[in-house]
């Protein structure tokens, strides 16, 4: 408030909104809005480990009380967390057995105090062998039960007689008991890698207390504080099995919430400038929109944490893309790979031989500068001024605001920067971190001209929404989830470069989104046949297995084997050449892909393994070419043999007769490589200006 009032004084421009979470703004204890940002993590992690936090036993470890804004709201999130421990600067918390409704409801009476730490705790309630201890005594009776549940040694075979601690000593043990979760909401580093001295973290007040990475037999660290773990030991702990991010995905709701906060204000201060509201009228409707930004924030961190987790399955076979992205981020954006803890080329090389990964909070660090690379080319361009797009600044404000005041939000002051930044986090959480980057190295073009193909193709396939449906399947286990999801990518990076290829820079995208949306859904009834049998047949399959899953049947039928819609691209362009109907030429095209076995050759195609990025874009390439070819073939077939496809072939023998032997020899082949299927598609590419 103070902040401010001096801002207003001066009479800076933002008001009220230069410091955000005054008198007038949103309360982020009050909303728990950065621990309920950091829970997302916590729920992602244990989700791919079948475990479901807000209903199964959660053993904690906490760092902090529940004063703190973070650490007391997060240990709120769940009712079946089980709090065996957990310390801050006066006190040590320890409850070995703890019954999670007693703990929650006591937990929840200290948030309510104007003041408390551990040292308020009725200690009535705790179980046996534990209790709440200064961390001013001298030392600490450890009992049979901390013993046990702590995994600390009390007969003196491990050399020293432990059945007295030092309350250090005690924490020291407490971070590397079994648990499964170790919850920071406090201050302080209190994890390092084994090759960092203390001396490299710069902490000296947690010194003694610190452990190794290899020493945490926690499951998950939530990092909702700053800097509980050092980069590099979060790097090692996801090596040795464990789940954690970094702290700024963890704890990023908090600062966006104040990004909210502050993008409303100005578009509302405007509007009360204008006397279309006064501003206690401002204030109260500030107020009433609290769950919606909360929400809008949460949004974010869930897509942010599932990003991370397709990243980790998607970089294992693409890990060319992600050398290759390293390589540009150096470029454009000073990437300091030695600072950022980021692996060398070499490194990257060895790690996958071994049957390593890039690890999470790796990856969190190149998602933030995908995130910045895209932003910053998309506020240089004029990519906002298109009619279309520009309505993604709505998706950032609260529903109610939008319903109020749409064109006042359309011509925010910071519009432009605020389209960048929606269509920045869109095409990273649904495309991936890599994926501008390597369309750029494949077909060339610009940072918005590739956002704007992507822009129309998830239009046109419904791709956000099919992505929305399948993360609110309740109870569907993660894996599947994020397997659906990345069928999904195949389908939207696919299509985005069929668009980037035959589509470059469309001066109408409202008018090519309602052309090919509408051809789309017509031709996602006729599925099967666009397919083609054997296609067909392993759809079937996939739904089947979706859903055994749990996966609801329609929508089902809707993800599986998204990829292959792809064709729908090439079926309506070959339509649209020759004023067909796309349900006619999707048929013919199915027909020829059984006829002429193209069906086998897309398939063998894009089963290719890569072992370089040049190999990734020659397979995409041909398997770009090949369905383009098809799709012609079927319109040519249409039109030359009214409609008889059998009728057609016969008449072409020369062609049909010269493709057949191709694809026999192909077959054949000893050896199924690049050069091979090269070579075959040049052929069909020869044959087709034959006819």
């Amino acid at each position: 408030d103070e902040a401010n009032a001096v801002a207003e004084q001066y009479g800076f421009w933002l008001g009220d909104a230069f410091a955000s979470g005054g008198s007038n703004g949103f309360d982020h204890k009050k909303m728990g809005i950065t621990a309920k940002g950091a829970w997302v993590s916590v729920k992602q992690h244990f989700a791919e480990r079948d475990i479901d936090v807000q209903q199964d036993p959660l053993s904690v470890i906490g760092i902090g009380d529940m004063s703190g804004d973070v650490f007391g709201n997060g240990m709120l999130q769940s009712r079946t967390i089980r709090l065996i421990a957990s310390f801050n600067h006066l006190h040590i918390f320890v409850d070995p057995d703890p019954d999670p409704v007693t703990g929650y409801a006591e937990r929840e009476r200290l948030f309510g105090l104007p003041r408390s730490g551990w040292g308020e705790y009725d200690v009535s309630l705790i179980s046996a062998g534990g209790g709440v201890f200064s961390r001013s005594a001298k030392s600490v009776k450890i009992t049979p039960e901390m013993a046990s549940v702590f995994a600390i040694a009390i007969d003196g075979k491990d050399g020293k007689d432990a059945k007295q601690l030092s309350p250090d000593e005690l924490i020291h043990a407490l971070l590397k008991a079994p648990v499964q979760l170790i919850w920071n909401g406090g201050i302080g580093t209190y994890v390092k890698a084994r090759g960092e001295s203390h001396a490299d973290v710069g902490d000296r007040a947690n010194d003694h207390l610190r452990v190794n990475a290899d020493e945490l037999n926690c499951h998950v660290f939530g990092e909702g504080g700053n800097l509980g773990m050092t980069q590099k030991a979060r790097i090692s702990f996801d090596q040795l099995g464990g789940s954690v991010n970094t702290d700024f995905i963890d704890n990023s709701a908090g600062v966006d919430c104040s990004d909210h906060e502050v993008n409303i204000k100005i578009v509302l201060d405007e509007i009360v400038a204008r006397k279309e509201i006064g501003i206690e009228q401002r204030n109260k409707l500030l107020t009433a929109m609290t769950d919606e930004v909360s929400e809008l924030v949460l949004a974010n961190n869930r897509r942010q944490v599932q990003t991370l987790s397709l990243a980790q399955r998607h970089s294992q076979s693409r890990q060319d893309q992600y050398r290759r992205f390293l390589h540009r981020m150096e470029e454009d954006h000073n990437l300091d790979r030695a600072l950022e803890h980021l692996p060398s080329d070499d490194e990257i090389a060895e790690r996958f031989v071994q049957g390593g990964r890039f690890t999470r909070p790796e990856l969190a660090v190149l998602l933030a500068y995908a995130k910045t690379h895209i932003k910053l080319h998309l506020v240089n361009s004029s990519i906002h001024e298109d009619p279309q797009i520009a309505g993604e600044v709505l998706k950032s404000f609260p529903p109610t605001l939008v319903a109020r005041y749409p064109q006042a939000l359309l011509d925010h002051q910071l519009a432009r920067e605020i389209v960048a930044t929606q269509l920045a986090n869109d095409i990273v959480d649904h495309m991936g971190v890599t994926f501008v980057v390597h369309l750029m190295g494949f077909v060339g073009g610009n940072v918005d001209e590739i956002v704007r193909s992507y822009y129309i193709a998830a239009e046109s396939f419904g791709i956000r929404g099919k992505y929305r449906s399948i993360e609110q399947l309740a109870d569907v286990a993660a894996d599947v989830k994020l397997g659906m999801l990345l069928e999904l990518i195949r389908l939207g990076r696919r299509t985005t470069r069929w668009i980037f290829r035959h589509r470059r820079n469309p001066t109408d995208v409202e008018k090519l989104v309602d052309h090919f949306q509408a051809k789309i859904r017509v031709l996602d009834k006729y599925r099967g046949q666009l397919m083609g049998r054997a296609r067909a047949d392993g759809w079937d399959e996939r739904v089947l297995h979706l859903v055994d899953a749990g996966v609801p049947e329609p929508l089902a039928r809707n993800a599986a084997n998204a990829a292959d819609m792809a064709i729908a691209l090439p079926v309506i362009d070959a339509a649209d050449k020759t004023s067909t109907e796309p349900v006619e030429v999707a048929q013919a095209y199915a027909t020829l892909g059984q006829e002429l076995s193209l069906d086998w050759l897309t398939e063998h195609i894009g089963n290719l393994p890569s072992s370089s990025h040049w190999q990734a874009m020659e397979r995409d390439s041909l398997l770009d070419d090949v369905t383009t070819h098809q799709g012609a073939l079927a319109a040519r077939s249409l039109n030359g043999g009214g409609g008889d496809v059998a009728a057609w072939l016969t008449e072409h023998e020369h062609f049909a007769a010269g493709w057949r032997s191709v694809i026999e020899d192909a077959r054949h082949a000893a050896v199924e490589d690049f050069s091979m299927f090269s070579i075959a598609c040049r052929k069909l590419n020869d044959l087709c200006r034959t006819l």
